[in-house]
């Protein structure tokens, strides 16, 4: 059995647990001074990559984690090879660049290409702008088998079965690789990064590519025109019975 190398892609976002607000412009969100992180999703998809390693016993080579960001996005490179990524590849953009889903998925496409890998996980969306784009469109740029919302992955020589989450339910679907698989939040469950294990990942290998010198145009294709809060949700009252609760429900036009 030939041996595979995995490529995960991972994408520094506002952490999860922060509030976000608009910012004063009205043209996204604030992020100054504001906590980062590593992509959920892409979490799970470096997971999965260091598992399949375990669970494979020496069949998987080499994990390599790539970031497409500004100079700030290398924090979570570290994270990824902190988990138990083998080096990582940093396509560096300016702080000013705006990258969307096409620019971020051309970007791949030429690591892909110079890399090689045989599998490419990515998370399925990220939790800042929720497009759930990347993964498909970068299946489609190199023409490659792709496994969206994956529960659960199993490689058996060069066949994949990929359990995937739809709407009626679970669907498994089987194909070869080279393949692209988009992480779901089943699939599994991130083990917790030992100082250790961070100590180890300031030693692996970061390779800083400038997004320029790849000549992919990354231009956005989307224009935000304005980014507002949600309206105000408008206090609960109770009711004493029915037909006050009729009564009220027509005075706010919710009934004819």
């Amino acid at each position: 059995m030939s041996q595979l190398r995995i490529l995960v892609g991972c994408k520094r976002v506002i952490d999860y647990a922060v509030k976000v607000r608009v910012n004063q412009t009205k043209t996204g969100v604030e992020t100054a001074n504001v906590k980062h992180s590593l992509n959920p999703f892409d979490e799970i998809a470096v997971e999965e990559a260091v598992q399949l390693k375990e669970r494979l016993s020496g069949r998987i080579s080499e994990i390599i984690a790539v970031t497409c960001g500004p100079p700030k996005s290398q924090e979570v490179l570290r994270t990824a090879l902190a988990m138990g990524a083998d080096r990582a590849i940093h396509v560096e953009v300016k702080e000013e660049v705006i990258l969307q889903p096409l620019g971020v998925a051309k970007l791949l496409k030429t690591i892909v290409e110079k890399e090689r890998p045989d599998l490419v996980i990515l998370g399925k969306q990220a939790i800042d702008d929720d497009a759930n784009q990347t993964g498909q469109i970068l299946a489609g740029l190199l023409n490659w088998p792709q496994g969206t919302f994956a529960s659960k992955l199993e490689i058996d020589n060069e066949a994949v079965k990929v359990t995937r989450e739809v709407d009626g339910g679970m669907e498994t679907i089987s194909t070869k690789l080279p393949l692209i698989v988009t992480t779901d939040l089943r699939l599994n469950v991130p083990k917790f990064v030992t100082l250790p294990n961070i100590m180890k990942a300031k030693r692996k290998p970061i390779n800083v590519i400038k997004a320029d010198d790849l000549k992919v145009d990354i231009t956005p294709r989307l224009e935000t025109l304005s980014v507002t809060d949600p309206p105000t949700r408008l206090g609960g009252a109770k009711v004493e019975s029915v037909d006050e609760l009729i009564s009220k429900l027509k005075t706010v036009g919710a009934l004819d």
